[in-house]
């Protein structure tokens, strides 16, 4: 049929030119851009798989920057408490070294002690001054805060780390199963009234060190434990009476503390020569901790505390008690998901000079000129084991910061490395050019869009024919 109205076949010419054309510009088009997937109608579901792993990719690699920064964080601290570390092994070779009366003049004491000083300004200097962005590392402002501490139970908690929901606290709860005991060796007299019958003579030695006794014939109990107490500081064992004995006790708890009584000569009876204290059974949040004398740790997935315990509740079989964690701490968020399970905590506790030591030797202020643990007060010994409990307090503090460096940030660096390799492989897979076949598709559509062009151009020229039946 001849018509010239409605050329069907130039329609159909320009449908399927229409339609190589837009095949054409979809393979340019994703060969410039890179993208398979260049709007919703390219692939719906894949649109939505492959934008749910870009957020994916996004939440992995902010996580991988949070452990990084926390890393950096770490190190500032760990560099400070480096310092502070060779400064607390200079104070102690300067008390050790002032230790030694007879060698050294007054002004060479002085000197030390000027010394001294300076080392303790340093310290407090680095705690006050140690940061990151603003934020002070060692000043205190990275201790968790708590609240309901009863001090009849609990001397000090320091709490290395913990979960805590937003806007909630975390109860610790502390229960005494068997006591902690002190060691203890008991003796009694041969005289009248319990006294020496004799000249005595006695060694005594505990967690500090050793020290013979001497005592003239008839000499009471009372006497020899006035003796054996002046003598505290040096050997760890102090003396008591009661009902007619004389009771040797060490001043500490549990498996470390000792005693041991030797009766050189003379009239003392002894129940025994040697006694070892014995460390408690205590739970917290029922988990068994590990006590050392009066001190209780215990390190699970939501809790990291080490909580020194007052001598009457520790000894105590039976006694509870319980206090709240309420905040602080240094909060990292190293997972893509921003949720509890996701942060992780540690605590930063301040290494000033008033913080660094003990309760019961003291801390590092008692070294300062005019305390009572300065060169002049001539407690040697005590000022020494305060210095060594402020190298524990920071050598502990570094290694949980070394811990938490290589096996919590490190390794979630390296795991969420690996999430992101896969993730982006992944989201490539969906979304991405494949080249070799885009480039397969435009050659074809350019040839098909050329046919096309030629097929419409012969469709627009055949009803000229009909001219011929008009001659």
């Amino acid at each position: 049929m001849s018509r010239i109205v409605t050329n069907v076949q130039s329609l159909i010419a320009q449908r399927v030119l229409g339609s190589q054309n837009k095949a054409l510009n979809e393979s340019l088009t994703r060969l410039s851009t890179g993208l398979r997937i260049n709007s919703g109608a390219d692939d719906p579901a894949g649109l939505i798989g492959s934008e749910s792993l870009r957020s994916e990719k996004v939440a992995i690699s902010a996580a991988i920057d949070n452990a990084r920064r926390a890393d950096n964080v770490l190190s500032i601290a760990e560099g400070a408490l480096q310092e502070v570390n060779r400064l607390l092994l200079d104070l102690e070779d300067l008390v050790d070294r002032s230790a030694n009366e007879a060698g050294l003049s007054e002004a060479e004491v002085q000197a030390n002690q000027v010394q001294i000083d300076a080392i303790l300004s340093s310290i407090d200097r680095i705690s006050n001054t140690a940061s990151f962005n603003g934020s002070k590392l060692l000043g205190g402002g990275f201790e968790f805060t708590t609240s309901g501490v009863a001090a009849s139970a609990v001397s000090d908690a320091q709490i290395n780390s913990v979960k805590i929901p937003e806007g909630a606290s975390r109860q610790v709860a502390i229960d005494v199963v068997t006591a902690s005991q002190f060691a203890s060796v008991s003796a009694v007299g041969g005289g009248a009234g319990g006294s020496l019958s004799a000249v005595t003579t006695i060694e005594v030695g505990g967690s500090y060190g050793t020290e013979n006794f001497s005592f003239a014939s008839g000499t009471t109990l009372a006497s020899i434990a006035t003796a054996i107490n002046t003598s505290t500081q040096l050997t760890g064992v102090s003396a008591v009476t009661s009902g007619g004995n004389l009771f040797f006790t060490s001043t500490d708890y549990g498996t470390d503390a000792v005693v041991s009584v030797e009766v050189l000569s003379g009239a003392l009876s002894l129940s025994g020569n040697n006694s070892a204290g014995v460390d408690g059974t205590i739970t917290i949040n029922g988990a068994v901790a590990n006590v050392n004398g009066l001190e209780a740790s215990v390190n699970t997935g939501s809790l990291s505390a080490k909580i020194a315990l007052d001598a009457t509740f520790a000894s105590t079989s039976g006694a509870s008690t319980s206090f709240d964690i309420t905040g602080g701490g240094a909060r990292f968020a190293i997972s893509p998901d921003v949720s509890l399970v996701g942060i992780e905590t540690i605590g930063l506790q301040s290494v000033s000079t008033g913080s660094l030591g003990d309760r019961v030797s003291g801390f590092l202020t008692t070294l300062q000129s005019g305390s009572g643990n300065d060169l002049k007060s001539k407690n040697f010994a005590t000022a020494q084991r305060v210095v060594r409990a402020a190298q524990e307090q920071v050598s502990t503090l570094r290694g949980r910061i070394g811990g938490f460096q290589k096996n919590t940030l490190s390794t979630a660096v390296n795991s969420l490395l690996v999430t992101l390799e896969n993730t982006a492989a992944a989201e490539s897979a969906i979304r991405d050019t494949d080249f070799a076949e885009a480039t397969s598709a435009l050659t074809r559509a350019q040839i098909l869009v050329n046919s096309a062009t030629s097929t419409l151009q012969l469709a627009n020229a055949q009803p000229q024919s009909v001219l011929a039946l008009l001659q």
